[in-house]
Parts: C-alpha cells; structure tokens; sequence
C-alpha cells in the first residue's frame, strides 16, 4: 500500500480538550436510542476528561448488557490480581436467538464439506481488543465509546452491519495494568492541565502500566498463552476462529496513527500472501475514515508480521486477519508533541475512527474474508495430506511435566494430542507410550503446528520487531522427531491430565528423588518449609536395580524434626503438588556412593532477594518473580534499588539482580561486596555481568564485535546497526552433567535462549565451562555472521568465589517470557546448590 498522509493537521482535533463533550466523539445528530446510559452517566464525566478505571470500565459494561439485547457479557476468568475478564458478544437479537447455530456453522467453514455451506446468510466474525498494555489506555477508553454506539445506535447501517457481523468485544486486554495506570494518570492530573513532558503526570513510576501483575508482556503470550489473560482470550479465540482481530495500542508522542501492513519483507513466511492483500484492501477503509477527520495517519513501517506470539500476527497463522492499531500517545491527558498539542480525547478519537472503520470493513468484505476463512483451512487440508510427515512424537524423558506442560499448551489452541501407540527410539532417544505424546499432522491446526515447530537461520530481512526464532521443542528441552508415517498415532487424549507424584511406601530408611522433574525446586521447597533435612548426591548410584543420576535427593528417616509417620505425611503431599516419584529404601549401601557417603550432602533453605526498581529491566524481574513465587511456591524479597542501602542483606543467602542499567547500584558496590564476601551468592543476568566485571566481583574476558561501516549510506545507518542485534534467538550448548547447575538435565546438549550480544571467553580450567556454546551453536533465528562467529565456543554461565561466598552470572535469560521451560533450572539450581559449586 502507498503510504498515505491526509492533509489536516492534529490541532484542529486537540483544541476542544478543556469542554470535551460526546458530540466529540459521536455525531450529535445520529439517532441513538436514549434508554442505553451514556458513559458519562455511570462514569461521572465524559470519557477523554479522566482515565476509566477498570472497575469502572466493567461497571459500564455490565450496565450496557443489562440495557441493550444486542450484547451479552461474560466473565471469562480472573487476572492475578482477582480482575474479571470479560467478553461482550456485540450482534444483532436476531442473531443472538441462534448464536450456537452461527458459531456451529462459522467453525464448519473450517472443516471438511465447507463447499457445501451457503455463506450469503452467515455473519462474519470480528474480535475487537483493546490496551493489552495498560499504559496505553486509549483502547479501553474508547471501547466505551465503541459499546456504547453499537448497543444505542438506531440507524439502518448499524442495524445492517449487526445482523452481518458477530463482534467478539474485550474492553481491557489487560486489567490490571490498565487499573495500575489509569490510578497514575488520574492521581498526577493537574486542574489545570499542563502539556509539559517532563510532568510527574507523564512519568510514571517502575514498572509501570504496560504490563500485567508479573510485569509480562500479554502481547507477547499470544502463541505460548502462560498467562491467565492469554489463556482466557485464545480460549475465545480458537472457540470461534475470528475472521478479523483488531488490537489497538499506542506508541510514542510525536507519532501520528499506524495500520497494519507493516514492513513487506517481514511478514512470517508462513503467512498466506493473500492475507497480506485483505490487509492492506481493509487498510483502504482506514484511509477514508482518517482522511474523513483529518488524522495523520502511515502503513508498511515500523511494524512487522513475524511473531505468531503477537495479536496481530497469531490471526494470520489461524485463518483469519490481524491486524495492529498504534495511535500516538498521550501518556496523561496533554502533552506537547511534535505535531502540536496532543490531547487525551483525541487519542481516544482516532482509536474510535479505527474501531468503526474496522466494522465498515468487515461488513464490506464479509464474504470475501469468509471465503478466504474457507479456503485457508481447505489448502491447509491439502498441504497436510500431501506432506511426507504425518506426525510428531515428543517426550522429556524422565521428567513427564515439561511435556505435559507442553501438551497442555497445545491443548489450549485446540491442537489434538494422541498417545504414542508403541515405544520406539529415534536419534538414540527412546520414546515410551507411558511419557510421550504424539501429534498427528493431517488437522485442522497443522500451519499452526508449523509455527510452533519451525527452525528458521535465513531470512529475508536482518531486522525484527520481536524474536526471530521460538521453536517449542527447545523451549521446553523436549526430545522430538518428526515421522513420515502415522503408525505411532494412538489413541486422541480427549483431556490431558498432569502426570501425578507419588511415594512408592513407607520407608525406616531413606526416600530418594532423582533431579528431573520440572517441580523438584517445589517438592525442595515444601520439605524446607516443613523443615526436613534434605540432601543431595553429587555422583550417580544404582540401588535396587535402579540408576540414580547426579543430583539425586535424599531424605534420611532419622534424625529428623519430624516423626516418622509425619515425615511420610510431608512427602505424600509434597509428592503430589510436585508430581514427583519418591522411592522408598530400606539400605543405604548402593553400588556406587553409599547413602551416608560424604558426596551426600546437605541441601539449605535459600533466603532470596530479588533487586526491583529503576534501572532494572521488569521483564527480567517479573519473570524470575513469577516462576519463584507461581510454579514452586517459592516466597522471595522484593528489594528496590532505592531501598537497597538500608536494607539487612544478611538475611538473605541469595541476591538475584536481573538486568541493570544505569548507575544506581554504583553507590552500593562495598556493600553488596561484603554481602558476598559473607557467604552470600549473587546471581547476575545479563548487563549485569558487566556490572559485576567491571567493579571486580567476577574476573571474565568479554569478546567485542568492532564492525566498521564501509560503503553504508547515512539512510541504511539504522539498518546496518539493527543487523548486529540479536534480537532472540536459539543457541546450542554443551553441558557438563556432573556439575550441580545442570543436576535435572538429561541429554549431554542444552538449547539456550539468548537475546543480547554478551559473549564470555570461556575459561581456561575446561571444568569451570559447565554450560558452553558448541562451535556451531545456531539452532533457530537470526544472528549476523561476525557475531555468529564470536559465540563460537564461548560460555552464557560462569561462577566465581569472592571470599566466603560466590558470583554467578548468566549473559542468557533463562525465564524467557514463562514459556521457557527448558532452562528454568539453571536459576534454582543457582539457588539451591550453589554451595556445592
């Protein structure tokens, strides 16, 4: 699409601020039914003059409901914070009298005898999504609006488009954050507004709104749905296949407003060319719409179609059309902006214009997208039947929750998972029918499948907006292969249960656990906390005609705080909330170390800290909070940076500081020094390395790409800079697993994330390389050559002593975004056995 710039300037929207009014927004004249309450009316104000709330939000959308017969609520679920999220399903009555016969239908147009279904009557489906990044409130603020008109509207082309489109309405993507901001801009608003950036107003505070509870990204959860939030949207999306997905944002001040396409050369080569083409022709209706008001508006910039994991690029791998809204940003209610005053109610309008040119669109083209709907699944169906693989048998080994983890995820997509019919060993690697599972190629879901699976390292453009790779497989360090034939297809698993612990009997011994299963640090945490002496073996033994690996745990019967009958007690339950076997001895002599041997030894409670606050990037902290505090019920201590000079560090044992940038920590280099010179363990992830380096708590040689430009113009300086980040990728490493940061790993190779150019010349003593790229690292997505070639054999982990303690640092996040469970270990290894490193 050319890219369009209309004429009119923003000041002739911005300078009604001070007495904003619905006619703002709604035309005056158009006939709405005055029974349905305008916001105002429950709000107190006109939407634009406060930020809504989330309560309130729900509040109106619930009153609305119980006002119009178009729409009908729904509560989905809760955010951590105890926030409903809900649906309104927005259509005409008439409609909603059949809305079972229409979602029936709509979902047949995706299946086998589509050709049969006559689609001049069946409606269109659009789900509309508003501030998945709760500081980006425009969205939800004129959601309001949005509900409103299509609840009240009278005229014959409202009543048309209702009968036409069945509309999928989320007010608030993301509750909490939009509850978190919206209390910032309202307690920072002036009486008399001012458009001064350097405002409290427009700076909030750590972590800010743009994230959920856990500081994650919701809109990047899309395709690994972790998040309560996610798994509640995808629900309703795989329930109905939307034939169109709006997701409105915002993006800097002195922007103007964005529509998708984004940049042609990164669209996902897996999206259909077709789809991008019905973009770009609903991008027509945006045109026309903005051109209408006088809205600076551009397309086929910035912006890409590459991550499935976002709202506007998961719809294009599931039939349908995503599509991204970014408006130029507020930030609070006026901020000066490059192309003049920049008003609260004018976001909001322009998000509004977005909204109703969107509905234009899809009543326009009902037929045509519901076509292209059919035909997506139809040549689907095809590529499935003529392809040589026909499924995917996956396993993680001894350790069943990963892949039940994994399985459960695909579940959510309604992606259908069988048993695995007959044990068979492909690559060296054996599959059994009690822990794998296996997906078969010939459904519905099958480029979905794809996307999950893909390995991608060429690519036509060297610059992303997101990750360039997310391979499931190695993100959850799951054994895979891929087969040509069906004949390992079991049984389809109608309700995929988790794996479930258990003690094998009552010991007057000893009870061992080998190391894993995911939820070990969980099982280690209960038996602390209901204080059992645990400890760990350090070489591997056979007892009983069993192979025990390196870091197995031992709980000795005697001696404990506990009696016996209750220490059986404590290990029923912990069994069963870590799904972890615990096997019951009555000898400690083995063949190999013996129960009472000095390579057993004790396992301490952690006391951890975790650094939060400015300079510390919260997707690192929320991520390393949520697994902790969600997963394996792990409590840990929150400590600002602001707070950390009078803060007790003796407390605790363990003190993780994610990525930091910035100067804030500089003042407190001798006490956290004395900290670890103490017996205390720092842990360090990415920029934090450098940190620690530079002021002598670790000694690492960290290798530079020098890269000069030559013949590179000043207009692809940009280009040629963005080429040098690796932006996520997937790495290959080797692992030694007799080391303790590697007890629980199974195969001698481990996948790593990594997004940063961090890279550690590896030590000279081989034993001290624990976890080391390969010589050929690259597993999936994009790195440029010459820094390819510098993480050749280098090292993402490295532990040192300094005094009576130790400095752990990781260049990689091993946390990614909660779905990267394959090396989550890596951190409550760090915490649980650093000693015996």
């Amino acid at each position: 699409m050319k890219k369009l710039i209309s004429l009119l300037g923003l000041l002739i929207c911005n300078s009604l601020f001070g007495q904003v009014t619905l006619d703002y927004y709604l035309d005056s004249n158009h006939p709405y039914n005055e029974s349905i309450p305008q916001p105002k009316t429950l709000l107190g104000y006109e939407v634009g003059s406060w930020h809504v709330s989330h309560d309130k939000l729900v509040n109106y959308m619930y009153r609305l409901a119980e006002s119009s017969d178009r729409i009908h609520i729904e509560n989905r679920g809760s955010t951590y914070e105890g926030r409903p999220i809900l649906l309104l399903t927005i259509t005409s009555p008439d409609n909603y009298k059949r809305i079972d016969e229409i979602q029936k239908t709509h979902i047949a147009l995706s299946e086998e005898g589509a050709d049969q279904i006559n689609i001049k009557e069946q409606p269109l489906v659009v789900y509309q999504g508003f501030s998945i990044h709760g500081n980006e409130p425009s969205g939800s603020n004129a959601g309001l609006l949005l509900a409103y008109h299509l609840a009240a509207s009278e005229a014959p082309e409202t009543l048309k488009m209702l009968d036409e489109l069945v509309i999928l309405f989320d007010p608030s993507f993301n509750p909490d954050g939009l509850q978190r901001f919206s209390y910032w801009a309202n307690t920072n608003k002036n009486q008399t507004l001012t458009a001064d950036s350097n405002d409290r107003e427009y700076n909030e505070v750590w972590p800010r709104g743009r994230t959920n509870h856990y500081w994650f990204d919701l809109n990047r959860d899309w395709l690994p749905a972790q998040l309560p939030e996610s798994q509640a949207r995808i629900k309703t999306f795989s329930d109905w296949l939307p034939n169109i997905l709006t997701d409105h944002h915002e993006m800097g001040t002195n922007s103007s407003f964005f529509f998708q396409p984004g940049i042609p050369s990164r669209v996902n080569p897996l999206t259909p060319d077709m789809n991008q083409k019905l973009t770009q022709k609903i991008g027509s209706f945006h045109v026309e719409a903005f051109n209408k008001i006088g809205s600076l508006y551009y397309s086929e910039e910035d912006y890409d179609d590459f991550y499935y994991g976002k709202g506007s690029t998961y719809p294009d791998v599931n039939g349908g059309i995503g599509i991204l809204f970014e408006q130029a940003s507020s930030r609070g209610h006026i901020q000066k902006s490059d192309n003049g005053l920049l008003t609260f109610p004018f976001t909001i309008r322009n998000q509004l214009t977005a909204g109703f040119s969107t509905l234009k669109a899809a009543s326009s083209m009902r037929e045509e997208l519901l076509n292209y709907f059919k035909n997506f699944y139809a040549e689907n169906r095809i590529k499935a039947s003529e392809s040589k693989q026909k499924a995917i048998v996956f396993s993680s080994g001894k350790d069943p929750v990963k892949s039940y983890q994994f399985a459960k995820m695909l579940e959510r997509h309604q992606i259908k998972v069988h048993k695995l019919n007959s044990s068979v060993v492909r690559a060296g690697k054996k599959y059994n029918p009690e822990n794998s599972y296996v997906i078969p190629l010939e459904q519905k879901k099958h480029l979905l499948i794809q996307a999950m699976f893909t390995k991608q390292s060429k690519f036509r453009d060297s610059l992303f907006y997101d990750i360039s790779a997310w391979t499931f497989p190695y993100a959850f360090n799951l054994n895979h292969s891929i087969e040509k034939s069906s004949s390992l297809i079991g049984k389809e698993i109608s309700n995929i249960e988790p794996p479930k612990g258990k003690v094998s009997s009552k010991a007057s011994y000893a009870y061992l656990f080998e190391a894993h299963n995911y939820y070990t640090p969980k099982l280690l945490n209960h038996l602390h906390q209901n204080k059992v002496r645990v400890k760990v073996g350090l070489t591997p033994f056979n007892l009983n005609g069993k192979q025990y690996d390196y870091g197995t745990y031992m709980i000795p019967v005697k001696n404990q705080d506990v009696s016996e009958e209750e220490l059986f007690n404590i290990l029923e339950e912990g069994a069963e909330i870590s799904h972890v076997t615990i096997h019951a001895t009555e000898t400690g002599y083995t063949n190999g170390i013996d129960l009472g041997s000095r390579d057993f030894t004790s396992v301490k409670k952690p006391e951890i800290a975790l650094l939060v606050g400015d300079g510390v990037r919260s997707y690192d902290a929320g991520e390393i909070w949520h697994l902790l505090d969600t997963r394996h019920n792990i409590s840990i201590t929150k400590i600002d940076v602001r707070n950390i000079g009078r803060a007790d560090l003796s407390r605790y044992t363990h003190f993780i500081v994610p990525s930091f940038f910035g100067s804030g920590l500089n003042s407190q280099v001798e006490k956290l020094k004395e900290f670890v010179n103490k017996g205390g363990t720092i842990i360090g992830y990415r920029n934090t390395a450098q940190w620690l380096e530079k002021n002598k708590f670790i000694s690492l040689e960290f290798l530079n790409n020098e890269l000069t430009a030559q013949d590179v113009s000043f207009e692809n300086k940009s280009k040629f800079r963005g080429a040098q980040l690796t932006s996520g990728a997937i790495f290959n490493t080797k692992i030694d697993k007799s080391h303790p940061i590697n007890f629980g790993f199974q195969n001698e190779t481990l996948p790593i994330f990594r997004n940063t150019n961090l890279f550690i010349k590896s030590h000279k003593q081989s034993y001290n390389n624990p976890i080391q790229y390969t010589s050929d690292p690259l597993l999936s997505g994009y790195i440029s050559e010459e820094n390819l070639e510098l993480i050749r054999n280098t090292v993402p982990f490295q532990i040192q002593q300094l005094g009576r303690g130790k400095v752990i640092i990781l260049t990689d996040n091993t946390n990614f975004r909660a779905f990267w469970y394959g090396t989550n270990r890596i951190l409550t290894n760090a915490l649980f056995l650093s000693d015996k490193m």
